[in-house]
């Protein structure tokens, strides 16, 4: 892993300007945000539609290759809607989109390229109107979602279960299990006497933790200079 050459000062105002983007452009297309948003490169996060609401301590991260999105496309105008929890992480490439409405528990884990959808978006015969069943897709709290995985319309899937990378699913899943495959089927039982770590716990502090990870950011980069910075930008690699 290269070294970050930035100065100390230059990632403050760094981070800095990346909550002012997510205040300024990201806050008001949602119908609410909680408190301590984490989001990286967010102007690849691209959100669309009504009724979209997120929790408290969220991180979403996007990439220029693999942006993040979250659309509702709802039967009728302000209809539909995404309902997001606290501590939620929603890796590069995830994609949701809603027709009724999709929720994510508090502390889900939602992996690289992970696909959620609460509708076929057409039908078998009519390639025009939308089905007019209602299926809408629940996820409990401390859910893991992994690589590329798909959740598919009418699905609850129960607290604290993993889906495994590529997995499918397409039918309900019980809590506290993993999943694979496509149809995804059980293959594991979890030890639900067992405590369980979260996101959620990790984020119990945030301000503490905001500080702390300042804390590390002035160790790691106070002695990086302004003009060492701006030769690796001109001539990357390692400096002599």
């Amino acid at each position: 892993m290269r070294q970050d050459r930035r100065p100390y000062l230059l990632k403050k105002y760094y981070l800095r300007f990346r909550q002012w983007y997510v205040q300024h452009f990201i806050r008001p297309q949602l119908d609410a945000l909680g408190v301590y948003p984490t989001m990286m490169k967010p102007w690849h996060i691209q959100v669309n539609g009504p009724n979209i609401r997120i929790g408290d301590s969220v991180t979403i991260i996007a990439e220029p290759s693999s942006p993040t999105t979250i659309g509702v496309w709802g039967h009728e105008p302000d209809s539909g809607g995404v309902t997001i929890g606290n501590a939620v992480l929603l890796a590069p490439g995830v994609r949701i989109s809603a027709c009724e409405h999709i929720t994510i528990g508090d502390s889900c884990l939602i992996a690289n390229g992970v696909y959620i959808t609460d509708s076929d978006w057409h039908g078998l015969y009519d390639r025009i109107e939308r089905p007019a069943t209602k299926t809408p897709v629940h996820i409990g709290r401390n859910v893991w979602l992994g690589d590329h995985s798909t959740v598919l319309k009418g699905v609850t899937i129960g607290d604290n279960s993993i889906v495994a990378a590529r997995a499918v699913v397409t039918r309900d899943v019980p809590a506290n299990v993993v999943v694979a495959g496509n149809p995804a089927v059980v293959v594991k039982q979890l030890d639900a006497s067992r405590p369980m770590r979260t996101r959620e716990e990790f984020f119990a502090n945030p301000a503490a933790l905001a500080e702390e990870y300042d804390r590390i950011d002035h160790m790691v980069l106070k002695d990086n200079g302004w003009f060492n910075w701006f030769r690796t930008l001109l001539k990357p690699g390692p400096l002599d």
